[in-house]
């Protein structure tokens, strides 16, 4: 038999206690090194960050919640408010666009978004709100949509000022009818219109009733179709404040596009 080769003798390793103090020996440098640096940083906004990412990582279920200090609310607040307006009356828009597919098939009247000075101006026809000859609100469809129309007013700024004018046709009024004259008929549905904002929470201070009568009408009388657009209850909104006249009308140009 053949002789066995001689195994080489193995180098001499490292102990096992070193490799471990190694170990120990950068952990803890890494340790200080991290105290070092989260030692300059706000630790507020490291809660934050470390909030956001556990978030968009999804690694904590229901873990830290980033909050926004107050010094940050408060540059982002005008930015956001005027923001909000404009969708707001974006949505008043788009209500006003229901309300006419809700009430087209009963007649030819549309309700109106419309330009006017210092504001905007919302027509509403009367068939909407009334019964022939009445200024009392009985219908569930008109009392629905004068409580949108609220939700909506109730988030303007507040100074917004809401004029709700009352007109009628010229339809002469004789003695022993219901109503001594067109004044009393446009005054009692603007009055009606702002007792029920009011029953909707509206401050009544934001509010105020007029009638024109037939004195201001916006088609022909001549015929049964200029009758029914002039019979009308219009929402009148504009600024208390000089000053600040042009933003709410910009807003208004801004919110229709």
């Amino acid at each position: 038999m053949g002789k066995k080769c001689k195994q080489p003798d193995c180098p001499k390793c490292l102990p096992g206690w070193l490799a471990a103090f190694g170990d120990l020996m950068s952990l803890l440098l890494c340790f200080f090194v991290l105290l070092l640096s989260m030692s300059t940083m706000d630790a507020k906004k490291v809660s934050e960050a470390m909030g956001s990412l556990a978030g968009a990582l999804s690694v904590l279920e229901g873990g830290t919640k980033t909050e926004v200090s107050r010094e940050r609310n408060q540059q982002a607040t005008p930015i956001q408010s005027e923001d909000e307006t404009a969708q707001k009356l974006k949505t008043l828009k788009r209500t006003l666009v229901e309300v006419n597919e809700m009430t087209k098939s009963a007649d030819n009247s549309e309700t109106q978004l419309e330009e006017a000075e210092n504001g905007f101006i919302i027509r509403l026809p009367a068939s909407l709100l009334f019964q022939k000859d009445s200024a009392r609100i009985e219908n569930d469809d008109a009392l629905l949509f004068l409580k949108r129309i609220a939700l909506i007013i109730d988030k303007l700024p507040k100074t917004i000022h809401l004029n709700v004018i009352g007109h009628t046709d010229d339809t002469t009024r004789l003695p022993g009818d219901r109503w001594s004259s067109n004044w009393a008929l446009s005054t009692a549905r603007a009055t009606a219109v702002v007792q029920e904002l009011i029953k909707d929470k509206i401050e009544p201070k934001m509010l105020t009733a007029c009638g024109k009568a037939e004195f201001d009408p916006i088609a022909s009388n001549l015929t049964p179709e200029g009758k029914e657009k002039n019979r009308r209850v219009e929402l009148y909104f504009f600024s208390l404040e000089k000053d600040k006249d042009n933003k709410a009308q910009k807003s208004i140009l801004d919110a229709k596009g």
